[in-house]
């Protein structure tokens, strides 16, 4: 496990001091490229070969395999910009604000998290009372409801904080609409309205909102801490650790990120993600709580073996255990024991009698 920690910070310290990457060997290269690949992280290392000016020092294969990288996040951040210009045209005549979280937040925002990632979708945050006005809507610009099972369905609809999927009949995008930030079955309950009241403009994007600065960061610890399967979890850690970073010049920093996750029921989530941000990429938290529990000295166990990029060359015996053992967390946390008891069981058996020309859709949950 020290082996992957260690590997870890060392990308981190790559990613932002690019410099020494100019000392690395055709294998040390090597080795970094494929692990970047499997942790969607490749694009963010060509960022930084860019943003460093170093790319004619690097070897030939190393550079025509980072421009590639460059040249795709570029492609995408630009389908991005387009696709939220279309959400926010599609919305307009409902007087409901494009509020955009994740990814396409931190793209509009300008956040350094943006760069070079890659992208599945579009996220967005809407009232409750207004879901039916803005499927409307959405549907009459071109998207179109996935997740056509009536299970799947009432699972999303009573259950969760999102309705099913919108992909778009003619580009394919997809956008995940959300009325809050965990299911409604959660173990925990952040009040969207507060996380609406408090949005803030994008200041080129007319009509274009994103959560505040804190908030954005208590989403993106939030996420980390309730997902069940992480093989972005490495990325997502960088996301945590480029907000984070961009608040400690804020005033009485971090007194108010404190008082707001507790206002919004995210103390444990937030302790979690940046107590792993401290160990594995060296976010400069500070004061970092050390293990004073069992629970807690479990939750590192998992934690530190699942968080690294999923790779053979940084994988333990015990990593596969540690994945394990977060799904089944993340979905007790998402839960009650006796609806996820009646999900698991609907899941398993249509796994196993779903007919072959009927595959199942992939995507559930947050």
């Amino acid at each position: 496990m020290s082996a992957a920690i260690a590997q870890c910070q060392h990308m981190a310290t790559l990613f932002a001091h690019p410099s020494g990457l100019e000392d690395l060997s055709l294998a040390a290269w090597d080795d970094l490229i494929r692990i970047c690949r499997r942790a969607n992280t490749l694009g963010k290392l060509a960022e930084a070969v860019n943003a460093a000016d170093i790319g004619a020092t690097l070897p030939t294969p190393v550079r025509n395999t980072l421009q590639s990288a460059l040249t795709l996040s570029h492609r995408q951040e630009r389908a991005i910009r387009w696709e939220i210009q279309c959400l926010r045209d599609a919305l307009a005549n409902t007087g409901i604000p494009l509020v955009l979280l994740k990814g396409a937040a931190y793209l509009a925002r300008g956040i350094p998290a943006a760069k070079g990632r890659l992208y599945s979708d579009v996220d967005i945050l809407v009232p409750l009372q207004r879901i039916a006005d803005v499927e409307s809507a959405l549907m009459q610009a071109g998207w179109a409801s996935t997740h056509h099972d009536a299970y799947d369905q009432r699972y999303y609809r009573e259950w969760m904080h999102e309705i099913p999927p919108m992909k778009h009949w003619r580009r394919g995008t997809v956008v995940d609409v959300h009325h809050r930030i965990l299911p409604r079955t959660a173990q925990y309950d952040p009040d969207p309205k507060r996380m609406l009241a408090a949005a803030e403009a994008v200041d080129d994007m007319p009509g274009v909102f994103t959560l505040s600065d804190v908030d954005m960061l208590l989403h993106s610890a939030t996420h980390l801490s309730h997902e069940g399967e992480l093989p972005n979890g490495f990325r997502d850690l960088l996301d945590i650790d480029a907000l984070y970073r961009r608040l400690t010049s804020l005033p009485d920093f971090p007194a108010n990120l404190h008082a707001r996750a507790k206002e919004l029921e995210l103390t444990e989530p937030l302790a979690l993600a940046l107590r792993y941000a401290h160990r594995l990429i060296g976010t400069p938290v500070a004061d970092p709580p050390a293990a004073s529990s069992p629970r807690q000295s479990m939750l590192d166990w998992l934690y530190l073996r699942a968080l690294h990029p999923h790779h053979p060359l940084l994988d333990t015996a015990g990593a596969p255990a540690a994945r394990l053992g977060l799904y089944i967390r993340a979905h007790w946390l998402r839960m009650p024991p006796h609806l996820l008891a009646r999900h698991l069981g609907r899941k398993a058996w249509m796994r196993l009698f779903a007919e072959p020309d009927q595959p199942l859709e992939r995507k559930e949950g947050p």
